[in-house]
């Protein structure tokens, strides 16, 4: 049975949103999946609203808007209004509690995933690296990637920047142990 999974990052210019994409995107790639990434940023890049959307896919991919997404990352309050809604019935998100409004609702049929992301990344001189917290809690919760193809991409997303490396690692397993 093939699988896709339809998946949106959405926060600020600044937040790593389309860098969370890219990543994720990479691991599709590295594990033979068809894969789209389409970025969607206000007029500023940094502070304006941004999103991506990500398709990964068993089979060749339609369209790569993501109008319902399965799984969903939010960065911010803003963009938790917009596409809280949008997030298929039987959906994840996951949700930077540190910059969203604790007493927002959710639809009852998605999962909600409640991570103090920004928080985290402070306490851990993690600055920056709120989106790859994120990204650590939606790979642990879903299995969308192996440990090795999530090892090999971050590799390749920061190809002459070790520090980067070893930084990302370590966001990466702070949220998979959130």
């Amino acid at each position: 049975m093939s699988k896709t999974y339809e998946i949106l990052f959405a926060g600020f210019g600044g937040q790593g949103v389309l860098f969370g994409g890219k990543a994720i995107s990479e691991m599709g790639l590295i594990d033979g999946k068809e894969v789209s990434w389409m970025p969607s940023y206000g007029p500023a890049m940094r502070g304006g609203t941004c999103n991506c959307s990500v398709v990964i896919s068993d089979t060749p991919i339609g369209s790569p808007v993501v109008n319902y997404p399965d799984l969903a990352v939010i960065m911010n309050t803003p963009s938790y209004e917009k596409f809280i809604g949008a997030v298929k019935s039987g959906g994840k998100a996951f949700v930077d509690s540190s910059l969203t409004n604790s007493v927002m609702s959710a639809p009852e049929n998605v999962e909600v995933f409640n991570i103090p992301a920004t928080k985290l990344a402070s306490e851990n001189n993690l600055v920056g690296m709120a989106n790859i917290i994120m990204l650590g809690k939606l790979i642990k919760e879903t299995g969308i990637a192996s440990q090795a193809t999530v090892e090999q991409a971050m590799r390749l997303c920061t190809k002459g920047k070790e520090k980067l490396y070893e930084l990302n690692t370590k966001a990466l397993k702070l949220g998979a142990e959130f």
